[in-house]
């Protein structure tokens, strides 16, 4: 049937975008001729033959998929499909870019890890099944420019068992963020009760670009404080962070506990919360 050929060009089209980048890093220019194959694969996407159906895709378990600048992470993608006859086979791949049609228009992408998703029939009905792959995120690789934080789109297709099957080019989308670091100092220690306490820290963030950790500049950031015996964070006050990204702000101490800053994280960058400070209060 022709979605099969679909499936098999689309597939290796999109898996193509995860192999452009070392190229497009060591140029400075997106994509390559790989990404325009990627982009030429629009005129075989979107395509249904059959009965199959994608009911439900599931990135990283909802969550969003936040890295540093050295360390791989691997996600799950869970697909939920269906087909009277069953479903045999689904493939998937993740994303970045404006469209599939216009050449230079996608800057990248990470192709699955496996030939073949681990399918798992439902004890419900034989014609649904949640197939499962894997995909490994490099930074130093996949994640050749800042620019690539912020959403990225999911190309899924299923192949049924009687090989009709389904092509969707933008099913969903998912967050690929640059993860934050954040610390804090609160002295002096131990202080009497009712002087001035100051808390200095500092909030990073990965530059891709540089495969380093470098300031994040004009950031709100929450001074949080546990008392001791209790188990919970107010925030106390809103911080700004320099142009440096270093936070310095004071309070007074009223009794012992736990100072620590926390960053709620913006559409490109992921949360943080530094390890806790405590201050004896005599």
């Amino acid at each position: 049937m022709r979605i099969r050929a679909t499936v098999a060009a689309v597939s290796g089209a999109l898996a193509l975008a995860s192999t452009a980048v070392p190229a497009a890093q060591a140029s400075g220019k997106p994509g390559g001729s790989d990404l325009r194959t990627f982009a030429a694969a629009k005129a075989a996407a979107d395509e249904a033959e059959g009965d199959t159906r994608i009911t439900k895709v599931v990135v990283n378990g909802g969550k969003e998929i936040v890295l540093g600048t050295t360390a791989t992470k691997t996600v799950t993608v869970a697909v939920t499909a269906t087909d009277p006859s069953g479903i045999d086979d689904v493939f998937a791949v993740l994303w970045h870019g404006t469209d599939l049609e216009t050449p230079g228009s996608v800057d990248g992408g990470v192709a699955q890890n496996e030939d073949r998703a681990k399918c798992t029939a439902s004890s419900a009905s034989p014609a649904v099944s949640t197939c499962k792959l894997t995909f490994t995120f490099d930074p130093v690789v996949d994640l050749w420019k800042n620019e690539l934080a912020g959403t990225w789109k999911v190309a899924v297709g299923a192949m049924a068992k009687d090989e009709y099957g389904v092509v969707e080019e933008a099913i969903t989308t998912t967050k690929v963020k640059r993860n934050a670091r954040v610390t804090v100092n609160a002295s002096p220690e131990p202080v009497k009760k009712g002087k001035t306490i100051t808390v200095t820290g500092k909030l990073t963030r990965a530059n891709w670009a540089t495969s380093k950790y470098a300031g994040y500049t004009s950031q709100s950031v929450q001074l949080q404080f546990r008392k001791k015996g209790t188990g919970t964070y107010k925030t106390v006050k809103t911080v700004k962070s320099s142009s440096t990204g270093a936070l310095k702000t004071t309070v007074k101490a009223s009794t012992d506990g736990y100072w620590r800053y926390n960053f709620v994280g913006t559409s490109t960058t992921g949360k943080a919360v530094s390890t806790a400070d405590f201050v004896d209060v005599k």
